[in-house]
């Protein structure tokens, strides 16, 4: 062990993912989550391109497959259910519009934790209330009263972040509403579902419905979407946010309305905006951020999960090859992954601009560059450097994935 002391905020994807490569590199890791237990469920997220050669090098890959969606497409459907397009999971060598590794959030937290629990210290229920940091330490009070010392604290809790605010400000200085609203939840699958998720837009409104598979064959995911140029609904009040969602999917088309029936049972309802967090640095002397409290693309990049196990890969890298100096390595996981992370946020802002209703008098748009698009979709999938990272401690390094 290398006698560094790193405290990671957070334990849905980016936290863990963190503890297992921090671990490995010979730190001593806690992550303190402030949920009871793992989130379980949550959206279906995406591996694609290099985040895939990430789950390899963690030897992961055949748990994570093993925990997949099994997603077999795409139909796009009008408003009395006709197939308009139809998407294959292998489409693209799999990191097409249905990724081949596709998982619920809370099946790909669960896989991160157990691989790591045996050689982390996991603290749920709590969080940190304090932070005092000076050149050599970060002194670190925790609301449940414990109070410890850290070389390197790491917030990895989120678009939310409570240590974004702590440290670096307040959320508006840093959080980019897109004009988006979306909820999913889950709900019985009464719907005929089989391996093909069907997605549902309306062009008039700008409103957008749709039903995914999940492992359990008798559930559904519901996805529902709509446009506000604003968002003030405070992201704990469910109640309110179940009202919103009722009012602005109102008279939609397709199955919205049996979808809303089952709103008020939903076991793992969630709705927020659609957000991007843009940042000009993601440390501060011995804190830094990693994931969506760093950089979040919002969930119409298709790319939050990608970046949060990359972060993990390289900011774990860097600290251990700068001989866990925090402002040689925080400097060059920012480097590495800055033009990936652009890459990610340009495709989420392509994604919600498409879905943008135009005015009635407007002008066409024009078409898009399609050369210039598929460039970009190229750097956000495979656009960053995995370094081997061959000079630094790995304690399974002769360990076969």
């Amino acid at each position: 062990m290398s006698g560094i002391r790193v405290l990671v905020s957070g334990a849905s994807i980016a936290g863990p993912a963190l503890a297992h490569w921090l671990h490995r590199r010979g730190a001593e890791v806690t992550v303190v989550e402030r949920a009871g237990e793992l989130r379980p469920g949550g959206q279906a997220v995406d591996a694609r391109g290099v985040a895939k050669e990430v789950i390899r090098r963690m030897g992961l890959d055949a748990a994570v497959r093993a925990a997949r969606t099994e997603t077999a497409g795409a139909h796009t459907v009008d408003a009395d259910g006709n197939v308009l397009e139809t998407f294959r999971a292998d489409d693209d060598g799999g990191d097409g519009y249905i990724a081949d590794i596709e998982i619920l959030r809370g099946d790909l937290s669960r896989v991160l934790y157990d691989d790591t629990r045996d050689g982390v210290e996991y603290v749920f229920g709590d969080r940190i209330a304090e932070l005092a940091q000076n050149a050599d330490e970060v002194d670190v009070t925790f609301a449940g009263g414990d109070r410890r010392r850290y070389d390197l604290v790491v917030g990895a809790d989120g678009l939310h972040s409570a240590l974004r605010a702590m440290v670096f400000g307040p959320h508006e200085r840093f959080v980019r509403h897109l004009g988006r609203v979306l909820a999913f939840y889950s709900v019985p699958n009464e719907f005929g579902l089989d391996r093909w998720l069907i997605d549902y837009q309306d062009q008039g409104s700008g409103r957008s419905a749709g039903l995914r598979p999940v492992p359990d064959a008798t559930r559904a995911m519901a996805m529902l979407s709509f446009p506000a140029p604003t968002f003030d609904i405070d992201y704990r009040d469910v109640s309110a946010q179940k009202d919103l969602l009722r009012e602005r999917m109102a008279g939609l088309g397709w199955s919205t309305s049996r979808i809303l029936a089952h709103l008020d049972d939903a076991p793992d309802f969630y709705l927020d905006q659609v957000a991007q967090v843009v940042m000009d640095r993601w440390s501060s002397g011995r804190v830094a951020l990693l994931g969506d409290a760093a950089f979040s693309s919002s969930p119409f990049s298709g790319g939050g999960t990608g970046m949060a196990l990359v972060g993990a890969y390289l900011l774990a890298g860097e600290l251990a090859a700068a001989g866990w100096d925090p402002q040689v390595g925080f400097a060059g996981y920012e480097k590495r992954m800055r033009p990936f992370v652009e890459a990610n946020q340009e495709i989420g802002r392509l994604h919600v601009q498409s879905r943008a209703v135009s005015a009635p008098d407007a002008e066409p748009a024009p078409e898009p560059d399609m050369d210039a698009l598929m460039a970009v979709v190229e750097r956000a999938i495979s656009g960053v450097e995995l370094p081997d990272y061959t000079a630094v401690p790995d304690s399974r390094a002769h360990v076969e994935p």
